[in-house]
């Protein structure tokens, strides 16, 4: 990923936050409250990155790391087992030569290491994205309430299998952040979502490619799902939301609680390119949108956090399928409901359209952002 200078980064910031005082509907902020506002957002970021990294030396994150690692690499293990793949070869992104374009437009910090067979699990799954704060991002229009408690979100679409797994971490404990529930969702590989309404996408009545999790004593989560498409004007992005406080409910979805976190995952370009040039992807004929020329990608990344995940090919091609992995650092007591208006919500029967959608609050990001 590129990076522009501290200086252009905070004007960037200062527009943000003027965009955000007078876009927000009822909101009048002066001069002095944007600044204090991007001033916050500085302070929020700089106090909760630092509690962060202070904490990576102490036994139990240690410990933690090393059973991830040992997770990683059995759930690797076993979606090759699932998929006859045990003695195949397979591809990691940092070995692949058809896939190391990103070093001038991504963030190939691991570009000279030579990953095979023989290599450790340490060695393949002991890099997470980032071990800092997550920046929040804009949420879109297309966030479905009270979905489906799931991990296989799938359904009958298709596309290049992609199994996703999350670690979340409480900056403010240096703890997995336990007892969230993550919200995640994408569009197919032609650029459609489900569960809404709008021209072109899948309709009130459809669920695929959505799905919610629990988080696990670690922290974790995983999905089942397939690699995003893309739409006009969007790079390819995996949708993310945290809600602390949610209460499941006995018809396998969920209601209540508070956002306390929301990001986008975007994927290397190379990655990208080589999935588009497969079906049905290649059927696709919207204009591609690469991740510098994105409008949000900038919101997701910091100089300290990275919004790539990692990634590994289960067998020597995209049609085995991908195995990804991320850890993300949140805030569990950030409220930032209002950046995040649903457009629908999923009840027993279908989706129902949300007649109070806020299409101006979901253009800007908390305060939080990259």
């Amino acid at each position: 990923m590129m990076f522009v200078s501290s200086l252009a980064a905070s004007v960037a910031v200062v527009l943000s936050l003027a965009s955000m005082a007078t876009a927000h509907p009822g909101e009048h902020l002066s001069e002095r409250q944007v600044a204090d506002e991007m001033g916050n957002s500085h302070v929020v970021n700089m106090i909760n990155t630092r509690a962060l990294e202070a904490c990576q030396n102490d036994p139990e994150v240690k410990a933690r790391k090393e059973r991830a690692i040992a997770r990683r690499a059995a759930t690797f293990a076993r979606l090759r087992k699932e998929r006859n793949l045990d003695d195949a070869p397979w591809l990691h992104r940092r070995d692949a030569a058809s896939l190391r374009q990103w070093a001038a437009q991504s963030h190939d910090r691991t570009k000279t290491v030579s990953l095979n067979m023989n290599s450790t699990n340490e060695e393949i799954f002991g890099t997470n994205t980032s071990c800092v704060l997550t920046p929040d991002n804009a949420n879109g229009p297309y966030f479905v309430s009270q979905e489906h408690i799931r991990s296989n979100v799938v359904e009958q679409v298709v596309g290049v299998p992609m199994h996703i797994e999350i670690q979340f971490i409480d900056v403010t404990t240096c703890k997995p952040a336990t007892q969230l529930l993550i919200d995640t969702w994408s569009c197919n590989a032609t650029g459609a979502y489900s569960g809404v309404s709008a021209a072109g996408e899948g309709g009130l009545g459809t669920t695929y490619l959505r799905g919610v999790q629990p988080t696990d004593a670690d922290g974790v989560v995983s999905f089942d799902t397939i690699f995003p498409g893309h739409y006009q004007g969007r790079a390819t992005h995996q949708h993310l939301i945290a809600h602390v406080g949610a209460t499941t409910l006995p018809n396998g979805t969920y209601t209540g609680g508070r956002i306390a976190h929301l990001s986008q995952l975007f994927f290397d370009q190379a990655l990208r390119d080589a999935v588009e040039a497969t079906a049905p992807y290649n059927t696709n004929r919207i204009p591609k949108t690469s991740n510098l020329v994105d409008g949000f990608t900038g919101y997701a990344a910091t100089s300290k956090y990275d919004p790539f995940p990692n990634y590994i090919l289960l067998g020597n091609g995209l049609a085995n399928g991908l195995f990804v992995w991320a850890e993300l650092g949140l805030n569990t007591s950030s409220n930032w409901d209002y950046y995040a208006p649903h457009a629908a919500t999923w009840k027993e029967g279908g989706g129902y359209n949300n007649p109070n959608f806020d299409f101006m609050a979901i253009i800007f990001p908390p305060p939080t952002h990259g």
